[in-house]
Order: C-alpha cells, then sequence, then structure tokens
C-alpha cells in the first residue's frame, strides 16, 4: 500500500483532511464502516456511481499500519445505504438498507471473533418496519438500538419518520423492532448523534440533522442524567482543538439546509458533520464544508468551516473517531461517481 499524498492546505482554511493510507479494497461509497479494537470495519456500499448492485464484501483496515485485507469467509450480505453497529463488544449488526432489488429491515450480524456472518431471526412480536434506506442505527445501550428514517420506497413511504427501538440478543441471535409512538420529519440521507443536554436538565439527547429541507435538528430521543450507559470514545486532544477552533468562529443559531450523505461523529460535546449533498443547488451539489455542533452552552451554536479545496468533495463517506484522531473513510468525490480509495484524518491548524 501506498502512502497517500498530501491534500495541502487550502489557503486561509484551519482545517484539511490529510491522506494518511490509500487502498483500491476501501475505494466505496454509502457503505458502513464501524471501529472496534483499533480496527475499522467497512461493509457493502456502491463501487461506483449509477452501480445498480452493491458489494458483498467487507474489507478490515488497520490504520495503525495502513493496509486493508478483505475477510475472506462468504456470507457478508450485499447492502448498501445501510447502517451498522456493535452487540456485545463482538457481533457487527448490519441493519436494513438496500440489496439491489429491495429495501431491507433484516439484520445480518458478523462475528468477528470468528470471522463467521450470521443471519439472525426475528423474535415474535417483531413490528418491522417497511423498509429501510438512508437510516441511522445509534446505540442507547449494549443491546438496543433507535433507529431513524423514512420507510419504504418513493412511492410508499410517508409523510413523516418512524422512530423505532429495535432489540438485539446475541445470545439467540434474534431481533425485535418496536414502533415508538412519536414521530419525526420525513428524513432520508440524515444523520443521527447522541449528545450531552446542557443546563439545569442534564442527560442526554438524539439529534437528527439533515436529510430534509428543515435546517434545525430534530429531537428523536431525550434521557435524563444516568440514563444512558453508552462510553463515547475519549478524544481529550481532538476536543480541544476543536474547542479552540469554534472560538475562532461566529456561532450560528442555524445549520446546514438540505444537506443529506454527509458523514457526522460525536467528539465529546460536538458533532462534526462534513460533506455530503445539498438540495439547495441544481449544480455541483457535493459539499465540502465542516460544521461543527457546540452544544456545550444552551442554546447550542453551529459553527461553519468551508473550504476551496475542491479535492475534498465528498458523499456518501463515513468518518470514524478513533485514537484521539476523526478519520475519513470512502465516498463519492466531486463528479458523484469515483469513490476514494483514501483514508485521511481530519487536521486543525489551531
Amino acid at each position: 500500500m501506498a502512502e497517500a499524498e498530501s491534500s495541502g492546505r487550502a489557503t486561509g482554511s484551519a482545517w484539511t483532511w490529510r491522506p494518511v493510507a490509500r487502498d483500491a479494497l476501501l475505494a466505496r461509497a454509502f457503505h458502513s464502516c464501524t471501529e472496534l479494537r483499533g480496527r475499522f470495519y467497512l461493509v457493502g456500499g456502491l463501487l461506483e456511481g449509477g452501480a445498480r448492485v452493491p458489494s458483498s464484501d467487507t474489507v478490515i483496515f488497520d490504520p495503525t499500519g495502513g493496509q486493508a485485507v478483505r475477510l475472506p469467509a462468504g456470507g457478508s450480505p450485499i447492502r448498501s445505504h445501510h447502517d451498522a453497529a456493535l452487540v456485545g463488544g463482538r457481533w457487527l449488526c448490519v441493519v436494513g438498507g438496500w440489496d439491489g432489488s429491495h429495501r431491507l429491515a433484516t439484520v445480518a450480524a458478523l462475528d468477528t471473533e470468528s470471522g463467521v456472518w450470521e443471519v439472525w431471526t426475528a423474535n415474535r412480536g417483531n413490528c418491522p418496519p417497511a423498509g429501510l434506506s438512508s437510516h441511522t442505527c445509534t446505540r442507547v445501550s449494549d443491546r438496543e438500538l433507535l433507529v431513524s428514517g423514512r420507510e419504504g420506497g418513493t412511492r410508499t413511504q410517508r409523510r413523516y419518520g418512524s422512530i423505532y427501538t429495535l432489540k438485539l440478543d446475541h445470545s439467540t441471535r434474534t431481533y425485535c423492532y418496536k414502533e415508538e409512538s412519536y414521530h419525526t420529519i420525513s428524513r432520508s440521507g440524515h444523520c443521527a448523534a447522541l449528545l450531552p443536554m446542557a443546563g439545569p436538565h442534564q442527560g442526554h439527547q438524539l439529534l437528527l440533522f439533515g436529510g430534509c429541507n428543515s435546517v434545525e435538528p430534530e429531537v428523536a430521543g431525550q434521557w435524563s442524567h444516568g440514563k444512558i450507559k453508552e462510553e463515547p470514545p475519549v478524544a481529550p486532544r481532538l476536543m480541544e482543538q476543536l474547542a479552540r477552533l469554534v472560538s475562532s468562529g461566529q456561532g450560528l443559531q442555524q445549520g446546514p439546509q438540505s444537506l443529506r450523505h454527509h458523514s457526522c461523529s460525536v467528539v465529546g460535546p460536538f458533532a462534526v458533520l462534513f460533506g455530503g449533498e445539498t438540495l439547495t443547488r441544481a449544480r455541483d451539489t457535493i459539499c465540502n464544508d465542516l460544521y461543527i455542533y457546540d452544544t456545550r452552552k444552551s442554546p447550542p451554536l453551529w459553527f461553519h468551516f468551508p473550504s476551496t479545496d475542491r479535492r475534498l468533495k465528498r458523499v456518501g463517506h463515513r468518518t470514524c473517531l478513533w485514537n484521539d484522531q476523526l478519520y475519513l473513510v470512502g465516498g463519492f468525490g466531486e463528479d458523484g461517481r469515483t469513490a476514494s480509495p483514501q483514508v485521511c484524518i481530519l487536521e486543525l491548524f489551531v
């Protein structure tokens, strides 16, 4: 594997994505990318723009050595526009997505210790969505995910978005959906972030960003202090750098409008959003903007840091937090068709 060439720093920019690795196995978009024990697990995705059938491979990337390998075992699900989450510190559960013919709500799980893919079965009482794609899955406990997004295709979708609790049991290899009584704005290609709440009512909120015309984040779940036991990755250096970066900017009440298929990672009290596709322009729709959502004060503030480097434009990519660094993996570039084989880390000049 060749070390990637430096993308350079745009004039006047306070940040860039610095390439640290390059491998053709990583070139994909609308995939999932999940970190477990210092390895990134990439599942499925589209290998080129316009592809009708998603990839059926699983690639494991080692950020320390910069090496990518394809998982040799068969059974990897054919998926794109899905989401994935870890259960029991061992099983990588792939939820929903597009298989080339249908939008699914099923669960497939990779046992990362044996390297074998398993098809889990639905429990009695399972009330699944009509079919999920470009949705989000957020861990709220080790065996429970909150699933948000629009169901079905463009002809069958509802005018609102549904919220489902998805319970996963690795001991029985089963799952069960339960539709919650509240709904959200109809969203697709959005992102979700479980963030701490500032002010007297401490706790956590699950916020949805983008995937529709609204500029406001939407609350998809709220928990009082101590209810959420999930421990996010610790990133003290990156948190300090982000704090310095936003201190140099002008806080805004409103975030990006009509953004979809962007990435989002939680770094302490910050949600870091990057790239995506805007629905507000007829041309040049793929973005290279960095947005920071700062929850340290109430109300939270948005900070926008644009880039002039067109090589940074991405859509359908993923960001992954590991070892106090934020990694950018895959995605289509400016033409919306060519998948990037690069892995980059966010570099802040503050």
